[in-house]
């Protein structure tokens, strides 16, 4: 059996940077090799595969406890995925199935596939729980349409698992996101726009929107809130990059625990 030379190629996507070894032809084990700043090795078939397949079953859950919804959204042009809620609980449950796929097959194309849709997938979770436990902090009416009632579990499931489950794959089981402040800014511009646009084909269709809030605002306000979300948002990836920088530290610099780490 021959070897190649261990030498280590950069590789980066979606903002985030990657490096790994050229591995031996035939050869299972040392696939992947871990960023020198990733805290838990990943992916992998112990911890890493353990936290996204919990991710799974909550996401999943999640999704499942929505056919017990009131029958007018369940009915409703657009179904759930008028709410932000689901669509960002879609794009994490995306995220979790390429970590969990990675973990299981140890592949790097899937592994920078989840890294690259998180960079989208954990700044979103962590506005949707910044707004909906802001908003219900002040009038619950402003976000929960009349006659619905949320279990308080699936509540968190909703608004708040997803957000931690992404933060600690963030924080512990991804490489240091690359990820400037223009490309934060872009995407979160893209999808207000978008759905913004997607609200209003549903109302064209529905005659009333998801979020009560978007009933009382006029106009000028929802482009308010919109551009606040979206700004929100970037600050959010911003905020994550800067936080992975001081708990996991940066490259040339000396960090509690880095040995025992490598």
């Amino acid at each position: 059996m021959s070897y190649r030379k261990d030498n280590r190629t950069p590789g980066q996507i979606g903002g985030v940077d990657m490096v790994f070894p050229y591995r031996p032809d035939n050869v299972e084990s040392s696939l992947i090799k871990k960023h020198p700043l990733q805290r838990i090795h990943s992916p992998s078939r112990s911890i890493s595969a353990f936290v996204h397949a919990t991710g799974l079953v909550s996401f999943f859950y999640s999704f499942q406890c929505l056919k017990y919804f009131p029958g007018e959204i369940n009915e409703a042009y657009g179904w759930h995925f008028q709410f932000l809620t689901i669509i960002a609980l879609s794009i994490s449950t995306l995220t979790f199935i390429f970590g969990f796929l990675a973990d299981i097959t140890l592949n790097p194309k899937l592994f920078l596939i989840k890294n690259a849709l998180a960079v989208a997938s954990a700044p979103l979770e962590v506005l949707i729980s910044l707004l909906y436990w802001g908003l219900t902090a002040i009038d619950r009416t402003l976000v929960m349409p009349p006659g619905m009632h949320i279990d308080t579990f699936v509540d968190l499931s909703l608004h708040l698992f997803p957000a931690a489950l992404l933060l600690i794959d963030a924080l512990l089981l991804s490489p240091p996101w690359t990820v400037g402040v223009v490309p934060a800014l872009l995407v979160p511009g893209c999808l207000a726009t978008f759905y913004w646009f997607w609200l209003e084909h549903c109302y064209s269709y529905n005659g009333w929107y998801p979020y009560p809030i978007m009933e009382i605002l006029k106009t000028e306000h929802r482009i308010i809130l919109f551009v606040g979300s979206a700004l929100t948002m970037s600050a959010s990836t911003l905020a994550l990059k800067w936080a992975f920088s001081r708990f996991n530290g940066q490259l040339g610099k000396a960090v509690p625990g880095d040995a025992k780490r490598r």
